[in-house]
């Protein structure tokens, strides 16, 4: 039952899959993947109060899961209760000091409320403990650029297309200039790479469009990036 639940949250049908879940939660009222999901639900739906008590219901029993503390970041995010979500993802960080994601999910949250000085700071140490993290280096690219560093975003976005196998267009005129080496070609983000699409755009948020596996992410990784990208949607 459960599972054509979640089909139907990533479906985007998020009254049929909250329906699934309250169903399935009446006969095991403590199952911790019906919990998560229904929270998520829930905060797609604008309930947040109601996703808020999901997740510090299931913290209560597993008080230091970081992957539920940084989805609990994400409602505090869309209520505007910025200072605890990044709290949360702190304490995240603080029980797993070597996983680069934690230092990429706070970065990603710092860029969102305005700290880009922080943001960055945040990439680079995500990057020094994964180097090969595609997405960290786009979006550390983008905060550069945001920054004004120009040569250092160029880097980070050369590094992320080489890491995902992307080799940029170059239209027939920029392709003789730069044979005569008068002018720098310009990097554009890729429109698709094996199912992956990465936006360079600060439009809409500057959310980036559909964020996957790259490499050898983990499921927990997965998931959270795609409640993230979906709730923000919201913001």
């Amino acid at each position: 039952m459960i599972e054509q639940g979640i089909a139907h949250y990533k479906e985007g049908k998020f009254e049929e899959a909250l329906r699934v879940f309250e169903l399935h939660l009446v006969s095991n009222p403590d199952d911790a993947a019906g919990l998560i999901y229904r929270a998520r639900v829930y905060s797609r739906m604008g309930r947040f109060q109601d996703s808020l008590a999901d997740f510090d219901r299931l913290l209560t029993s597993d008080p230091f899961d970081c992957d539920l503390i940084s989805d609990r970041a994400v409602v505090l995010h869309l209520m505007s209760r910025n200072e605890e979500a990044i709290s949360e993802l702190d304490r995240a960080q603080n029980l797993e000091p070597k996983n680069p994601y934690r230092y990429a999910s706070r970065a990603f949250l710092k860029d969102r409320i305005g700290d880009l000085h922080g943001a960055l700071a945040d990439y680079e140490i995500a990057l020094e403990l994964d180097p090969e993290d595609a997405i960290s280096l786009n979006n550390k690219g983008m905060v550069e650029e945001r920054l004004g560093y120009k040569s250092r975003s160029k880097k980070s976005f050369e590094k992320a297309d080489e890491l995902i196998g992307y080799k940029p267009k170059q239209p027939q005129s920029q392709q003789r200039e730069d044979k005569t080496g008068s002018r720098e070609i310009p990097i554009t983000a890729p429109e698709k790479t094996d199912d992956v699409r990465i936006s360079r755009s600060l439009t809409g948020g500057y959310i980036w469009d559909t964020i996957k596996a790259l490499l050898s992410q983990s499921a927990a990784r997965r998931e959270f990036w795609h409640f993230l990208k979906n709730g923000l949607k919201r913001s």
